[in-house]
């Protein structure tokens, strides 16, 4: 009975977040901290991420949006400690591309990464350093392990297919976070999303018959 237990333990959704793990994150040097997962996925580290703008986070964690889309100064706008990285259109098709050529035996899983930071000026003065486009391959190197005399908290949720990497950054020696709010509601927001589901994927379920949208809408990763 106890090796089950155990094996259900290692087996754990890493959405099933407690509570200690998400107000009391863990932090350790960006050189320790665990970087992207790529498995036995090896064209995936080819595929390229671009970096979001504010209302693509908001539409991406499904928040509302209705209250910025009418004010241009950006102190209105939520956020603005956490930089995105969402797929581009170049890898959402390398994707549909490798699954059809292996008959169904490739990747579907697209990567998005989030990373919060202590200050708003640590997130423009890293913006400003860092490409707007990236292979994911490079960004364990160039994006995690660059960031010295940082260290983050990582965490890491699956939503069908795609996967989220959340970092909170902070400088070596601090103590805290000052952004916590951000960090708590984009860590909350996650949790709650829907399993994202690949359009082309939705056709070869024996119910589906055409794309639409169904009463209760649904996640979805175009």
């Amino acid at each position: 009975m106890k090796e089950k237990e155990k094996k259900k333990q290692k087996h754990k959704h890493p959405n099933q977040q407690n509570g200690e793990s998400t107000s009391n994150p863990s932090f350790k040097l960006s050189s320790d901290v665990k970087g992207l997962r790529f498995g036995g996925q090896f064209i995936v580290k080819s595929f390229t991420v671009r970096r979001a703008g504010p209302l693509e986070l908001l539409r991406l964690l499904a928040l509302p949006i209705s209250n910025i889309q009418n004010h241009s100064n950006t102190k209105n706008q939520p956020f603005l400690s956490t930089t995105a990285f969402l797929p581009t259109n170049f890898t959402i098709l390398a994707h549909h591309a490798w699954h059809t050529l292996t008959l169904g035996l490739g990747t579907k899983k697209s990567k998005v990464l989030l990373f919060v930071f202590e200050t708003q000026s640590m997130k423009i003065a890293v913006d400003r350093v860092w490409p707007p486009e990236i292979p994911l391959g490079e960004v364990n190197g160039k994006l995690i392990r660059g960031l010295k005399g940082c260290e983050m908290a990582r965490f890491k949720f699956r939503k069908g297919c795609i996967t989220f990497y959340v970092y909170a950054v902070r400088r070596v020696g601090s103590l805290g976070f000052c952004c916590a709010d951000d960090l708590r509601t984009i860590l909350q927001s996650v949790v709650e999303l829907k399993d994202f589901m690949d359009h082309t994927a939705m056709l070869a379920l024996p119910t589906q018959r055409s794309i639409n949208y169904p009463s209760q809408p649904v996640a979805m990763a175009h």
